[in-house]
């Protein structure tokens, strides 16, 4: 069933990862989709190529989140391609982790803030601008910023201001009947840092222990729960920050 049916999707970071799956399972579903990449034109031409396959619409804008004249540009060309936005996943993001605090150089976390925190905020604020009434907007958050971990106080810090966003902006535009939520998950293998399965094997092993399911996420537990907050299922579900995590407990 096409729970998405007559739905624009815009994912941001969407060539590869769980961006990539989330694009994937909203078009499976009936949702014509923006696809957005930084870089790496060759990745968002074959996403594009195999999104248009399953018989919807879709279009790829390049566009670096840490620059808000790209994003203004990114929400203009979806609103131009399809007439409206209805449905907008913030998930373009860098990770930096085995970093101690006293290790971290200025210009690292310039870096990561300025695509994390400040690209994810103008994305927010964009999204709630353009989304159609009753629309969803949801960010991807880390569990970083649920439990700390070691080596990771700049990644998680520049992931938990838009968690909070995310508390403030449901409460603005909860009137309009738009959902704002945060997926938190859990580190994914064969994505990000994990793509490689030798990749972090320290990190790795203290992420298994902690878990009671004895494994990391995959992209489709995310796209999961992307698809639950983007269906009518969620219509009174707002505010919210989901684990994603398998009970993991730090």
């Amino acid at each position: 069933m096409k729970k998405l049916n007559n739905k624009v999707a815009l994912i941001t970071g969407s060539v590869r990862g769980l961006g990539k799956a989330i694009a994937e399972r909203y078009a499976a579903m009936g949702a014509d989709i923006v696809i957005n990449y930084s870089k790496d034109q060759v990745s968002a031409d074959e996403v594009l190529k195999n999104i248009k396959a399953m018989g919807v619409k879709a279009i790829a804008v390049q566009a670096d989140v840490s620059k808000l004249v790209d994003l203004e540009r990114l929400f203009a060309e979806a609103k131009a391609a399809f007439g409206k936005i209805d449905i907008v996943v913030a998930n373009a993001g860098i990770e930096m982790v085995e970093v101690p605090v006293t290790e971290f150089t200025e210009e690292q976390f310039d870096k990561v803030f300025s695509i994390n925190t400040k690209g994810t905020y103008f994305t927010l604020q964009q999204a709630a601008k353009y989304i159609e009434n009753n629309g969803r907007i949801i960010y991807i958050a880390s569990s970083t910023t649920s439990f700390p971990v070691p080596g990771m106080a700049v990644y998680g810090g520049s992931k938990i201001t838009p968690r909070y966003l995310v508390d403030i902006l449901s409460k603005e535009i909860g009137h309009r009947g738009v959902t704002v939520n945060s997926i938190i998950p859990f580190a994914v293998d064969h994505s990000g840092i994990f793509a490689e399965a030798d990749s972090y094997p320290e990190l790795r092993k203290q992420l298994l222990d902690s878990c009671p399911m004895r494994r990391l996420a995959e992209v489709e537990d995310v796209a999961n729960v992307a698809e639950f907050f983007a269906s009518d299922l969620s219509s009174f579900v707002n505010g919210q920050h989901l684990l994603v995590n398998g009970g993991a407990i730090n």
